[in-house]
């Protein structure tokens, strides 16, 4: 194939995808103006927003990458059976996941407590960031893995979908569940 055909071929596979991007990251700012109310309770989540987002691009990012790479390698089928790769990357992945979760709780009151801002109680934004990582990493490993393979199996390739895929999943879920991980913790403290 030419490279006229090649950079075709990737436009024509990932511009859908980014468009679907483009009106879930417009959704997930609509979410965030509905936290601003909650800013005044819990005092540092507006600081942990960016980096909870990044990160769940960078962990399932990883995954993406990783899945994609068995599937052009042959090593991965797209299917949901029992294969040893794949149970141990999305596993890698979930606990990453979680761990960076309670990690950006942890960091965000520390940073805060140090340079002497109002922040909430370590249990409180640690408590939204782990129900959050939990929820948003059970959307995003089975959310990702379904576009890819599904996405796999109609010809396109998984390295143009990965990218728009865990930001878009991401963003609206981290978004969702990061609102009602703040109404739990409203309510359960």
């Amino acid at each position: 194939m030419s490279v006229r055909g090649d950079v075709w071929s990737i436009y024509r596979e990932a511009l859908p995808v980014l468009v679907i991007a483009l009106g879930g990251g417009l959704f997930a700012g609509l979410v965030l103006e509905s936290i601003l109310e909650s800013v005044e309770r819990f005092p540092g989540l507006l600081v942990m927003v960016p980096v909870f987002l990044a990160t769940r691009g960078n962990v399932y990012g990883a995954l993406g990458g990783r899945i994609s790479s068995g599937l052009h390698q042959g090593l991965i089928e797209p299917t949901f059976e029992r294969d040893e790769r794949l149970i141990n990357a999305v596993l890698a992945s979930f606990i990453n996941g979680i761990g960076i979760s309670i990690v950006i709780g942890v960091l965000t009151w520390l940073a805060l407590l140090v340079i002497g801002w109002e922040v909430a109680a370590l249990y409180e934004l640690v408590g939204i960031m782990l129900i959050a990582g939990v929820l948003t990493s059970v959307i995003l490993i089975f959310g990702l893995l379904t576009l890819i393979f599904a996405g796999y199996k109609h010809g396109y390739d998984p390295d143009n979908l990965v990218g728009p895929i865990v930001t878009t999943l991401g963003d609206i879920f981290g978004m969702l569940f990061m609102l009602f991980s703040i109404g739990l913790v409203e309510v359960l403290v």
